[in-house]
């Protein structure tokens, strides 16, 4: 179980990173600041939640923080989506966040089914 977690988590740091990376590099305007702050707060907080998660002290805490982090990736899809569809921008790493947002996704519904399951 540990491997799994320690894959995870580095998987979604490395998500974490490679959202403000394109955040980063976005156009100086005024959409792509506002879409970039949401992303922003919702890429990265996937990670800090499961890191939480990863020690909680109850199976309610444990999956309450699964929960918001599987929150988190479907809303970081959306502004993934969003910059995409109102060709804000169309980078190969655009297009690679989000499939791996969806990939993050289905994990994190699982771990949220199992966890619940489980409660």
């Amino acid at each position: 179980m540990e491997n799994v977690e320690t894959e995870l988590s580095g998987r979604f740091y490395d998500f974490s990173l490679r959202v403000v990376n394109l955040v980063r590099s976005l156009p100086s305007e005024m959409a792509t600041r506002e879409i970039g702050k949401q992303l922003l707060r919702s890429g990265t907080s996937i990670a800090s939640n499961y890191e939480e998660a990863t020690v909680a002290f109850t199976k309610a805490d444990f999956t309450y923080k699964i929960s918001i982090s599987f929150k988190e990736a479907k809303e970081s899809n959306f502004w993934l989506r969003l910059l995409r569809d109102s060709k804000l921008s169309d980078s190969d790493e655009l297009k690679a966040l989000i499939q791996e947002s969806l990939e993050i996704k289905k994990i994190l519904g699982k771990s949220v089914k199992t966890a619940r399951g489980n409660a």
